[in-house]
């Protein structure tokens, strides 16, 4: 995984996500493997002595990855939250707002297509993982 793909100024995380289940049966693990279909809300009393949390993406139209991270972030993770599998570039600015902070995609993403979808759009219409202030609170303050 590239430099490109990562947005957190810590070193990357190594050691091997572990399932859910090993993670669960053992919790001396750091870093953890979430499948979509299980639920994000059984690492929460386990947060802080996590440094990677990687949720699968098996198909791009599976969201229930998305709904994963925003449980961690508002759960207060801080460590780093991997997108892995299908990620297409499009859906990387969006899964940023969420609380991903870094990606493992099974396809190359081209940079230059990414840097113009994170900057595609300068302001945003609610609150999100990612703290940018929305529109309307840009308005009336």
């Amino acid at each position: 995984m590239g430099d490109a793909l990562r947005f957190r100024d810590d070193a990357a995380h190594e050691e091997p996500a572990v399932t859910l289940d090993a993670f669960l049966g053992q919790t001396n693990a750091t870093a953890v493997r979430l499948e979509s279909d299980e639920d994000a809300r059984k690492l929460i009393p386990h947060l802080g002595q996590l440094a990677l949390i990687e949720i699968a993406f098996p198909k791009f139209r599976d969201g229930r990855g998305y709904s994963a991270a925003r449980i961690l972030r508002e759960a207060g993770y801080t460590g780093e939250l991997r997108a892995a599998g299908d990620v297409l570039v499009d859906q990387i600015p969006f899964m940023r707002r969420c609380g991903f902070d870094s990606f493992a995609p099974e396809a190359d993403i081209d940079t230059d297509a990414l840097e113009r979808a994170l900057s595609r759009y300068e302001h945003v219409y609610q609150k999100a993982a990612d703290g940018r202030s929305p529109v309307w609170a840009l308005r009336h303050g």
